[in-house]
């Protein structure tokens, strides 16, 4: 995950889509099956994190029927 690559993103969004907001995000895999997703923002300092969130991926049979009612019930 480079800065270069996320600069670059900033830069095709505002060429292709001048009227949208941007928000370029990055994925690292990390140690035990966790994702990580970024999220990035340009400020006068350049690229900033915005967010990140950690993710594992599971088997459906992995999750009780609590766990799902909760991911549907979701708003994030």
């Amino acid at each position: 995950m480079g800065v270069v690559q996320i600069e670059q993103d900033f830069a095709v969004c505002k060429a292709k889509f001048p009227n949208l907001v941007c928000m370029p995000i990055a994925a690292q895999f990390m140690a035990e099956g966790v994702i990580a997703l970024f999220s990035f923002e340009e400020s006068a300092d350049g690229v900033k994190v915005t967010g990140e969130k950690h993710y594992r991926l599971v088997n459906s049979g992995e999750l009780s029927p609590d766990e799902l009612m909760t991911y549907q019930q979701r708003q994030d």
